[in-house]
Protein backbone atom coordinates (compact mmCIF):
# COMPACT_ATOMS: atom_id res chain seq x y z
CA UNK A 1 0.00 0.00 0.00
CA UNK A 2 1.39 3.42 -0.99
CA UNK A 3 2.32 5.66 1.89
CA UNK A 4 0.28 8.81 2.41
CA UNK A 5 2.51 11.78 3.20
CA UNK A 6 1.57 14.78 5.30
CA UNK A 7 3.26 18.17 5.40
CA UNK A 8 2.99 19.93 8.76
CA UNK A 9 4.26 23.33 9.86
CA UNK A 10 4.87 23.75 13.58
CA UNK A 11 5.41 27.14 15.25
CA UNK A 12 6.87 27.16 18.75
CA UNK A 13 7.22 30.23 20.96
CA UNK A 14 7.98 31.05 24.57
CA UNK A 15 10.80 31.91 26.95
CA UNK A 16 14.06 30.72 25.48
CA UNK A 17 16.22 28.22 27.32
CA UNK A 18 18.81 25.62 26.26
CA UNK A 19 17.63 22.37 24.69
CA UNK A 20 14.33 23.41 23.06
CA UNK A 21 15.37 22.78 19.45
CA UNK A 22 17.21 19.59 20.39
CA UNK A 23 14.20 18.16 22.25
CA UNK A 24 11.73 18.84 19.45
CA UNK A 25 13.92 17.67 16.57
CA UNK A 26 14.76 14.48 18.51
CA UNK A 27 11.07 13.55 18.40
CA UNK A 28 10.91 14.19 14.66
CA UNK A 29 14.06 12.11 14.15
CA UNK A 30 12.64 9.18 16.10
CA UNK A 31 9.71 8.96 13.66
CA UNK A 32 11.86 9.45 10.54
CA UNK A 33 10.33 12.82 9.68
CA UNK A 34 12.06 14.86 6.97
CA UNK A 35 12.61 18.54 7.78
CA UNK A 36 11.85 20.67 4.71
CA UNK A 37 12.52 24.05 6.29
CA UNK A 38 13.54 25.42 9.68
CA UNK A 39 14.05 28.90 11.09
CA UNK A 40 14.59 30.38 14.52
CA UNK A 41 14.89 33.85 16.07
CA UNK A 42 15.25 35.23 19.58
CA UNK A 43 13.96 38.63 20.69
CA UNK A 44 14.47 39.65 24.33
CA UNK A 45 14.79 36.03 25.58
CA UNK A 46 11.67 35.00 23.64
CA UNK A 47 12.15 32.14 21.19
CA UNK A 48 10.25 31.82 17.93
CA UNK A 49 10.94 28.54 16.09
CA UNK A 50 9.32 27.24 12.93
CA UNK A 51 9.75 23.76 11.43
CA UNK A 52 8.13 22.45 8.27
CA UNK A 53 8.39 18.66 8.05
CA UNK A 54 7.18 15.74 5.95
CA UNK A 55 6.04 12.47 7.50
CA UNK A 56 3.95 9.34 6.91
CA UNK A 57 0.31 10.10 7.77
CA UNK A 58 0.19 6.89 9.84
CA UNK A 59 2.49 8.40 12.47
CA UNK A 60 1.64 12.12 12.16
CA UNK A 61 -0.83 11.92 15.03
CA UNK A 62 1.75 10.38 17.35
CA UNK A 63 4.34 12.97 16.36
CA UNK A 64 1.99 15.87 17.09
CA UNK A 65 0.94 14.34 20.41
CA UNK A 66 4.55 13.94 21.55
CA UNK A 67 5.46 17.43 20.35
CA UNK A 68 2.49 18.86 22.25
CA UNK A 69 3.51 17.10 25.47
CA UNK A 70 7.13 18.14 25.08
CA UNK A 71 6.15 21.77 24.41
CA UNK A 72 4.00 21.76 27.55
CA UNK A 73 6.86 20.28 29.53
CA UNK A 74 9.16 23.03 28.24
CA UNK A 75 6.51 25.70 28.99
CA UNK A 76 6.31 26.62 25.29
CA UNK A 77 3.35 27.37 23.03
CA UNK A 78 3.03 25.21 19.90
CA UNK A 79 0.75 25.50 16.87
CA UNK A 80 0.27 22.95 14.05
CA UNK A 81 -0.66 23.99 10.50
CA UNK A 82 -1.25 21.46 7.70
CA UNK A 83 0.37 22.39 4.35
CA UNK A 84 -0.95 21.03 1.07
CA UNK A 85 1.34 19.73 -1.68
CA UNK A 86 0.06 22.54 -3.90
CA UNK A 87 0.99 25.17 -1.32
CA UNK A 88 4.40 23.63 -0.85
CA UNK A 89 5.06 23.40 -4.60
CA UNK A 90 4.08 27.06 -5.02
CA UNK A 91 6.41 28.05 -2.13
CA UNK A 92 9.31 26.09 -3.63
CA UNK A 93 8.68 27.72 -7.00
CA UNK A 94 9.23 31.15 -5.47
CA UNK A 95 12.77 30.20 -4.44
CA UNK A 96 14.08 30.98 -7.90
CA UNK A 97 12.97 34.62 -7.69
CA UNK A 98 15.43 37.44 -7.17
CA UNK A 99 16.43 38.32 -3.64
CA UNK A 100 17.15 41.85 -2.46
CA UNK A 101 18.79 43.21 0.66
CA UNK A 102 17.38 46.43 2.12
CA UNK A 103 19.52 48.07 4.79
CA UNK A 104 17.86 50.70 7.00
CA UNK A 105 20.22 52.69 9.22
CA UNK A 106 20.63 55.92 11.11
CA UNK A 107 21.43 57.37 14.52
CA UNK A 108 18.09 56.08 15.77
CA UNK A 109 15.45 54.08 13.91
CA UNK A 110 11.76 54.43 14.70
CA UNK A 111 8.66 52.45 13.80
CA UNK A 112 7.86 55.18 11.25
CA UNK A 113 11.14 54.61 9.41
CA UNK A 114 10.52 50.88 9.11
CA UNK A 115 6.85 51.40 8.18
CA UNK A 116 7.77 53.79 5.35
CA UNK A 117 10.30 51.35 3.91
CA UNK A 118 8.09 48.27 4.21
CA UNK A 119 5.19 50.16 2.59
CA UNK A 120 7.38 50.58 -0.50
CA UNK A 121 8.28 46.88 -0.36
CA UNK A 122 4.57 46.00 -0.35
CA UNK A 123 3.81 48.40 -3.23
CA UNK A 124 6.55 46.72 -5.28
CA UNK A 125 4.92 43.30 -4.68
CA UNK A 126 7.96 41.95 -2.80
CA UNK A 127 7.83 39.55 0.12
CA UNK A 128 9.96 39.93 3.25
CA UNK A 129 11.72 36.65 4.01
CA UNK A 130 13.64 37.74 7.09
CA UNK A 131 14.54 40.74 9.23
CA UNK A 132 17.65 40.99 11.39
CA UNK A 133 19.22 43.69 13.51
CA UNK A 134 22.87 44.39 12.68
CA UNK A 135 23.62 46.86 15.47
CA UNK A 136 23.80 46.12 19.20
CA UNK A 137 20.80 46.41 21.51
CA UNK A 138 19.66 49.97 22.20
CA UNK A 139 19.88 51.34 25.77
CA UNK A 140 16.77 52.85 27.41
CA UNK A 141 18.61 55.93 28.66
CA UNK A 142 16.88 59.18 27.72
CA UNK A 143 20.17 60.88 26.80
CA UNK A 144 20.93 59.82 23.26
CA UNK A 145 24.53 59.15 22.30
CA UNK A 146 25.37 61.57 19.45
CA UNK A 147 27.43 58.80 17.86
CA UNK A 148 24.83 56.04 18.29
CA UNK A 149 23.96 53.76 15.35
CA UNK A 150 20.91 51.65 14.62
CA UNK A 151 20.61 49.29 11.66
CA UNK A 152 18.08 46.70 10.48
CA UNK A 153 18.49 44.49 7.41
CA UNK A 154 15.55 43.10 5.41
CA UNK A 155 15.89 40.19 3.02
CA UNK A 156 13.09 40.39 0.44
CA UNK A 157 12.19 38.18 -2.50
CA UNK A 158 10.57 38.85 -5.86
CA UNK A 159 10.90 41.10 -8.89
CA UNK A 160 10.18 44.79 -8.21
CA UNK A 161 7.46 46.33 -10.35
CA UNK A 162 9.80 49.26 -11.04
CA UNK A 163 13.27 49.08 -9.49
CA UNK A 164 14.24 52.64 -10.47
CA UNK A 165 11.06 54.03 -8.94
CA UNK A 166 11.61 51.92 -5.81
CA UNK A 167 15.17 53.25 -5.48
CA UNK A 168 13.93 56.81 -5.98
CA UNK A 169 11.25 56.40 -3.31
CA UNK A 170 13.81 55.07 -0.84
CA UNK A 171 16.17 58.00 -1.47
CA UNK A 172 13.37 60.55 -1.01
CA UNK A 173 12.06 58.93 2.17
CA UNK A 174 15.56 58.74 3.60
CA UNK A 175 16.23 62.40 2.81
CA UNK A 176 12.91 63.60 4.21
CA UNK A 177 13.13 61.53 7.40
CA UNK A 178 16.91 61.80 8.00
CA UNK A 179 17.94 58.16 7.85
CA UNK A 180 19.59 55.98 5.19
CA UNK A 181 18.25 53.15 3.02
CA UNK A 182 20.32 50.86 0.81
CA UNK A 183 18.86 48.52 -1.84
CA UNK A 184 21.15 45.81 -3.22
CA UNK A 185 20.48 42.67 -5.21
CA UNK A 186 21.59 39.70 -3.14
CA UNK A 187 24.07 38.14 -5.56
CA UNK A 188 27.21 36.17 -4.81
CA UNK A 189 29.22 39.34 -5.52
CA UNK A 190 27.52 41.21 -2.69
CA UNK A 191 28.67 38.47 -0.32
CA UNK A 192 32.29 38.55 -1.45
CA UNK A 193 33.39 42.14 -2.03
CA UNK A 194 37.19 42.37 -2.05
CA UNK A 195 38.34 45.90 -2.94
CA UNK A 196 37.18 49.26 -1.59
CA UNK A 197 38.39 52.61 -2.96
CA UNK A 198 37.91 55.92 -1.15
CA UNK A 199 38.04 59.55 -2.02
CA UNK A 200 40.11 61.38 0.63
CA UNK A 201 39.02 65.00 1.14
CA UNK A 202 35.59 65.34 2.82
CA UNK A 203 35.37 61.54 2.86
CA UNK A 204 38.21 60.07 4.91
CA UNK A 205 38.88 63.48 6.43
CA UNK A 206 36.40 66.23 7.30
CA UNK A 207 38.12 68.95 5.30
CA UNK A 208 39.54 69.76 1.88
CA UNK A 209 43.34 69.81 2.25
CA UNK A 210 43.77 72.33 -0.54
CA UNK A 211 41.60 74.72 1.47
CA UNK A 212 43.80 74.17 4.52
CA UNK A 213 46.92 74.94 2.45
CA UNK A 214 45.24 77.99 0.96
CA UNK A 215 44.46 79.42 4.41
CA UNK A 216 48.15 79.14 5.31
CA UNK A 217 48.97 80.92 2.05
CA UNK A 218 46.49 83.71 2.76
CA UNK A 219 44.15 82.85 -0.13
CA UNK A 220 41.67 80.70 1.80
CA UNK A 221 38.39 82.33 0.73
CA UNK A 222 39.27 82.44 -2.95
CA UNK A 223 40.39 78.80 -3.10
CA UNK A 224 37.49 77.53 -0.97
CA UNK A 225 34.97 79.10 -3.34
CA UNK A 226 36.59 77.36 -6.33
CA UNK A 227 36.73 74.03 -4.41
CA UNK A 228 33.04 74.14 -3.53
CA UNK A 229 32.06 74.97 -7.10
CA UNK A 230 34.17 72.09 -8.45
CA UNK A 231 32.74 69.58 -5.94
CA UNK A 232 29.23 70.60 -6.95
CA UNK A 233 30.18 69.90 -10.57
CA UNK A 234 29.75 73.50 -11.68
CA UNK A 235 33.25 73.88 -13.14
CA UNK A 236 35.72 71.42 -14.65
CA UNK A 237 37.79 69.71 -11.96
CA UNK A 238 41.11 69.88 -13.83
CA UNK A 239 40.74 73.58 -14.57
CA UNK A 240 39.77 74.30 -10.96
CA UNK A 241 42.73 72.23 -9.75
CA UNK A 242 45.25 74.19 -11.83
CA UNK A 243 43.84 77.52 -10.66
CA UNK A 244 43.92 76.53 -7.01
CA UNK A 245 47.42 75.03 -7.06
CA UNK A 246 48.79 78.14 -8.76
CA UNK A 247 47.49 80.22 -5.85
CA UNK A 248 49.65 78.19 -3.41
CA UNK A 249 52.88 79.46 -4.94
CA UNK A 250 55.45 80.46 -2.33
CA UNK A 251 53.96 78.45 0.56
CA UNK A 252 56.66 76.83 2.71
CA UNK A 253 56.49 73.02 2.47
CA UNK A 254 56.90 72.68 6.27
CA UNK A 255 53.23 73.56 6.80
CA UNK A 256 52.20 70.26 5.16
CA UNK A 257 53.48 68.22 8.12
CA UNK A 258 51.54 70.31 10.61
CA UNK A 259 48.33 70.07 8.56
CA UNK A 260 48.70 66.28 8.15
CA UNK A 261 49.17 65.71 11.87
CA UNK A 262 46.03 67.71 12.66
CA UNK A 263 43.67 66.41 9.99
CA UNK A 264 40.09 65.97 11.29
CA UNK A 265 39.50 62.24 10.74
CA UNK A 266 35.97 61.25 9.73
CA UNK A 267 33.91 59.39 12.33
CA UNK A 268 34.14 55.61 12.02
CA UNK A 269 37.32 55.40 9.92
CA UNK A 270 39.31 53.58 12.61
CA UNK A 271 36.63 50.94 13.08
CA UNK A 272 35.99 50.58 9.36
CA UNK A 273 39.64 49.97 8.50
CA UNK A 274 40.13 47.57 11.39
CA UNK A 275 37.24 45.37 10.25
CA UNK A 276 38.10 45.58 6.54
CA UNK A 277 41.70 44.48 7.19
CA UNK A 278 40.58 41.58 9.37
CA UNK A 279 38.14 40.53 6.66
CA UNK A 280 40.88 40.55 3.99
CA UNK A 281 39.75 43.56 1.93
CA UNK A 282 42.19 45.52 -0.21
CA UNK A 283 41.85 49.28 0.33
CA UNK A 284 42.84 52.28 -1.76
CA UNK A 285 42.81 56.07 -1.59
CA UNK A 286 42.00 57.60 -4.99
CA UNK A 287 42.16 61.33 -4.42
CA UNK A 288 42.02 64.58 -6.32
CA UNK A 289 43.98 65.92 -3.34
CA UNK A 290 47.65 65.46 -2.64
CA UNK A 291 49.93 62.45 -2.26
CA UNK A 292 51.64 63.75 0.89
CA UNK A 293 48.39 63.57 2.88
CA UNK A 294 47.28 60.30 1.28
CA UNK A 295 50.57 58.70 2.32
CA UNK A 296 50.08 60.00 5.86
CA UNK A 297 46.68 58.29 6.05
CA UNK A 298 48.12 55.15 4.46
CA UNK A 299 50.73 54.87 7.21
CA UNK A 300 48.26 55.67 9.98
CA UNK A 301 45.39 53.39 8.93
CA UNK A 302 47.03 50.74 6.73
CA UNK A 303 45.66 51.46 3.27
CA UNK A 304 47.16 49.30 0.52
CA UNK A 305 47.24 51.89 -2.30
CA UNK A 306 47.40 55.67 -2.63
CA UNK A 307 46.95 57.59 -5.88
CA UNK A 308 46.75 61.39 -5.69
CA UNK A 309 48.39 64.53 -7.07
CA UNK A 310 52.00 65.53 -6.47
CA UNK A 311 52.78 69.16 -5.63
CA UNK A 312 55.98 70.53 -7.15
CA UNK A 313 58.47 71.81 -4.57
CA UNK A 314 61.24 74.23 -5.50
CA UNK A 315 64.87 74.10 -4.38
CA UNK A 316 64.01 76.76 -1.79
CA UNK A 317 61.57 74.41 -0.02
CA UNK A 318 58.51 76.31 -1.21
CA UNK A 319 55.61 75.29 -3.45
CA UNK A 320 56.10 76.44 -7.05
CA UNK A 321 52.39 76.70 -7.88
CA UNK A 322 52.73 73.72 -10.25
CA UNK A 323 52.13 69.98 -9.97
CA UNK A 324 53.97 66.89 -11.21
CA UNK A 325 52.40 64.33 -13.56
CA UNK A 326 48.79 63.87 -14.65
CA UNK A 327 45.89 65.18 -12.57
CA UNK A 328 43.87 62.51 -10.75
CA UNK A 329 40.40 63.64 -11.84
CA UNK A 330 37.12 61.74 -11.99
CA UNK A 331 37.98 59.82 -15.14
CA UNK A 332 41.39 58.83 -13.73
CA UNK A 333 39.80 57.60 -10.49
CA UNK A 334 37.59 55.19 -12.44
CA UNK A 335 40.60 54.00 -14.46
CA UNK A 336 42.61 53.41 -11.28
CA UNK A 337 39.77 51.44 -9.70
CA UNK A 338 39.72 49.12 -12.73
CA UNK A 339 43.52 48.85 -12.72
CA UNK A 340 43.77 47.93 -9.04
CA UNK A 341 40.97 45.40 -9.46
CA UNK A 342 42.89 43.82 -12.34
CA UNK A 343 46.14 43.73 -10.34
CA UNK A 344 44.35 42.15 -7.37
CA UNK A 345 42.43 39.74 -9.64
CA UNK A 346 39.11 41.10 -8.38
CA UNK A 347 35.96 41.12 -10.52
CA UNK A 348 34.70 44.70 -10.93
CA UNK A 349 31.40 43.57 -9.39
CA UNK A 350 33.34 42.85 -6.17
CA UNK A 351 34.55 46.44 -5.85
CA UNK A 352 33.25 49.36 -3.77
CA UNK A 353 33.80 53.08 -4.32
CA UNK A 354 33.08 55.78 -1.73
CA UNK A 355 33.14 59.53 -2.31
CA UNK A 356 31.36 62.84 -1.85
CA UNK A 357 32.12 65.06 -4.86
CA UNK A 358 31.20 65.29 -8.52
CA UNK A 359 34.67 64.03 -9.46
CA UNK A 360 33.87 60.78 -7.61
CA UNK A 361 30.85 59.95 -9.76
CA UNK A 362 32.80 58.01 -12.45
CA UNK A 363 34.33 55.59 -9.94
CA UNK A 364 31.05 55.34 -7.99
CA UNK A 365 29.30 54.37 -11.24
CA UNK A 366 32.07 51.91 -12.18
CA UNK A 367 32.22 49.97 -8.91
CA UNK A 368 29.97 47.05 -8.07
CA UNK A 369 28.77 49.06 -5.07
CA UNK A 370 29.04 52.86 -5.31
CA UNK A 371 28.32 54.88 -2.17
CA UNK A 372 27.81 58.64 -1.98
CA UNK A 373 29.10 59.54 1.49
CA UNK A 374 27.72 62.75 3.08
CA UNK A 375 27.71 63.85 -0.53
CA UNK A 376 26.93 66.98 -2.48
CA UNK A 377 23.30 67.09 -3.79
CA UNK A 378 24.28 66.27 -7.39
CA UNK A 379 26.27 63.22 -6.27
CA UNK A 380 23.58 62.00 -3.90
CA UNK A 381 20.94 62.33 -6.62
CA UNK A 382 23.04 60.32 -9.09
CA UNK A 383 24.45 57.50 -6.93
CA UNK A 384 22.29 54.45 -6.21
CA UNK A 385 23.55 54.17 -2.63
CA UNK A 386 23.91 56.99 -0.13
CA UNK A 387 25.17 57.21 3.45
CA UNK A 388 24.43 60.56 5.08
CA UNK A 389 23.44 60.10 8.73
CA UNK A 390 26.30 58.18 10.37
CA UNK A 391 30.07 57.72 10.01
CA UNK A 392 32.19 55.71 7.61
CA UNK A 393 31.72 52.50 9.60
CA UNK A 394 28.11 52.56 8.37
CA UNK A 395 29.54 51.05 5.16
CA UNK A 396 30.05 47.82 7.10
CA UNK A 397 26.29 47.42 7.51
CA UNK A 398 25.84 47.80 3.74
CA UNK A 399 28.18 44.78 3.51
CA UNK A 400 26.11 42.78 6.01
CA UNK A 401 28.49 42.91 9.00
CA UNK A 402 26.92 42.74 12.46
CA UNK A 403 28.21 44.63 15.48
CA UNK A 404 28.74 41.36 17.32
CA UNK A 405 31.23 40.25 14.63
CA UNK A 406 33.11 43.55 14.59
CA UNK A 407 34.28 43.86 18.18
Amino acid sequence: MEKQLELILINISGNDHPGVTAALTEILARYGAVILDIGQSNIHHTLSLGILFKTDSSVSGEIMKELLFKASELDMQIRFTPVSEEQYTDWVGRQGKSRWIITILGRRLTARHIALVTDVVTEQNLNIDSIRRLTGRMPLAETEDPLSKSCVELSVRGTPRDKAEMQSRFMKIASDEEFDVSLQEDTMYRRCRRLICFDMDSTLIETEVIDELAMRAGVGDEVKAITESAMRGEIDFCESFRRRVAMLKGLDVSVMKDIAENLPITEGLDRLMSVLKRAGYKTAILSGGFTYFGEYLKQRFGFDYVYANELEIGSDGKLTGNYVGDIVDGKRKAELLRLIAQVENVNIAQTIAVGDGANDLPMIATAGLGIAFHAKPKVKATAEQSLSTIGLDGILYFLGFKDSFME
